[in-house]
């Protein structure tokens, strides 16, 4: 269970595992503003204050603000789903 104010991690997988080639541009600008919305919540969001859960679901997708590929775009990429 994702903490409060953030994206719950359904979401998140529901929206990384249909290929982005089937989305709408609708699809494609709402996962942005959720995803960007998310990323500034864990940025905001002191790492004390997190849950393990929440810990967990931000190394599964990169929202620990280093700019590294996601484990979940790394899965998605490696199965021709992803941009890459």
């Amino acid at each position: 269970m994702s903490d409060a104010g953030r994206q719950s991690f359904t979401d998140k997988a529901g929206a990384a595992m249909k290929p982005d080639s089937q989305k709408t541009t609708t699809e494609h600008m709402g996962d942005y503003v959720k995803g960007t919305m998310d990323s500034m919540a864990s940025t905001m969001q002191p790492n004390s204050d997190k849950s393990g859960t929440q810990h967990m679901g931000d190394s599964m997708t990169s929202n620990s603000n280093h700019n590294e590929e996601s484990l979940m775009d790394k899965a998605k990429n490696a199965m021709g789903m992803g941009n890459k």
